[in-house]
């Protein structure tokens, strides 16, 4: 594997990002403009719109999702760029990491000095049925569609091997669902901002309530037991391991590192990137692995200069808890068949040793398909710069990762990023 390194440092210097959810009234322009506004306010020095040079936007499906196509520049105007490049990228759910990386390489050769890098995608418009014949575009139409398999169904097939092989338990894959919930809870841009407890306790209000009988879980493994309040999706993948279908926004303002200074003294520099593809999952021979996913993180590794023993934190692609596991495996961060005892024994949570997904991932952040790499930055960005709030990690934030894959990995980018005193 050849790696080159960056011919020019590129820094982040503001972030922005639309609340995650369901919204009839907000169409993927309004929330792309919520995104941009809030980048405006988070540019420490305040920056001049004419100076933004192109955009790259991640998109999975705006012309299935919205009837929209040539979104690129609808968003650029939106947000008052109307003369600027602009050009929209897609890569299944990994579009956001992807227009990232093309921001970074654009940046990197001296082409731009700041550009801003966009995802968006409302999905919620569409009908469940409709959601899920989408995303299925993303898969094997030739061999996985025809067989039945939606995504879910693709990653219960994904789990059911790693248990196989691994000895995991379901209950293993609630972990990751309670621990991101526990994030999402204090992120007030997550879609589902609520513990799972609090859900359970809000379940059983809400039957005192209308009178109905009381549920009488013990306690939140209970409750995610319960195929009524917790239905199983493909198994062993329930409702709760599952993200939810989102409509949502983010956005980045890259710039030369070298003149980083102009807009802030407290960048974030972007010193690796990887990405990699790899065949359908039908097509592989483990599928307890994504080969995507390790090369990338090699290929990013190698061109920073660090190992995953330096990470601080990562934000993974946990669209289903069992990717989340995989994930932290395929980053280096734990041994193969062993991230799932990583997270039983609290590695991975806010106060661990390896912090997972402190923004509440996917799965209780939300995934809007083509921001979801763009969002992930924002998490690092504001962790790095001691701005998360009640999420916020204790110590310094020197080093991060940030992790975006396609379909069942097809397609996976991983990103470093820096913090310099």
């Amino acid at each position: 594997m050849t790696v080159r390194k960056l011919g020019r440092g590129v820094a982040v210097v503001g972030v922005g990002i639309s609340k995650f959810g369901a919204f009839t009234d907000k169409t993927s322009r309004d929330l792309f403009v919520e995104a941009y506004l809030e980048l405006r306010t988070t540019v420490d020095k305040g920056m001049e719109p004419a100076a933004i040079e192109a955009l790259y936007l991640g998109n999975f499906s705006s012309d299935l999702f919205e009837g929209q196509g040539h979104t690129a520049p609808i968003m650029a105007d939106a947000v008052g760029l109307p003369q600027i490049p602009a050009m929209r990228v897609e890569d299944a759910c990994a579009s956001g990491g992807i227009a990232l990386r093309q921001g970074v390489m654009a940046v990197a050769s001296g082409m731009h000095d700041v550009v801003l890098v966009g995802g968006v995608e409302r999905m919620t418009r569409l009908p469940t049925a409709q959601v899920t014949d989408t995303l299925g575009a993303a898969a094997d139409v030739l061999y996985e569609i025809p067989a039945g398999f939606t995504f879910p169904g693709l990653y219960a097939a994904i789990a059911t091997a790693y248990m196989h092989k691994y000895g995991m338990a379901p209950e293993h894959l609630m972990n990751v669902a309670l621990k991101n919930h526990e994030n999402g809870a204090l992120n007030p841009k997550a879609q589902f901002g609520v513990t799972i407890p609090d859900w359970m306790q809000g379940r059983i209000t809400a039957a005192q309530r209308k009178g109905k009988p009381v549920p009488t879980w013990a306690d939140p493994m209970e409750f995610l037991h319960d195929d009524a309040a917790n239905p199983m999706v493909a198994w062993p993948l329930r409702l709760f391991d599952c993200s939810p279908v989102t409509d949502g926004a983010a956005c980045l303002l890259l710039v030369d590192a070298e003149r980083a200074h102009e807009y802030t003294d407290n960048p974030v520099y972007i010193i690796g990137s990887g990405h990699a593809s790899d065949a359908p999952l039908h097509g592989r021979a483990d599928m307890t692995t994504l080969g995507a996913a390790r090369s990338a993180a090699a290929a990013a590794y190698a061109q920073s200069g660090v190992s995953a023993a330096d990470i601080r934190m990562a934000e993974v692609h946990d669209c289903f808890t069992i990717a989340e596991v995989i994930a932290t495996e395929d980053l280096g961060f734990f041994a193969p068949g062993t991230g799932f005892k990583a997270a039983e024994d609290g590695v991975t949570a806010r106060d661990g040793a390896r912090p997972i997904n402190t923004s509440g991932g996917l799965k209780a952040k939300g995934h809007p398909v083509g921001a979801s790499g763009v969002a992930q930055v924002v998490e690092v960005f504001k962790q790095m710069r001691r701005e998360a709030g009640p999420r916020q990690l204790q110590g310094d934030v020197p080093l991060a990762v940030t992790h975006n894959v396609g379909a069942t990995g097809s397609t996976c980018v991983v990103h470093v990023y820096e913090r310099r005193d």
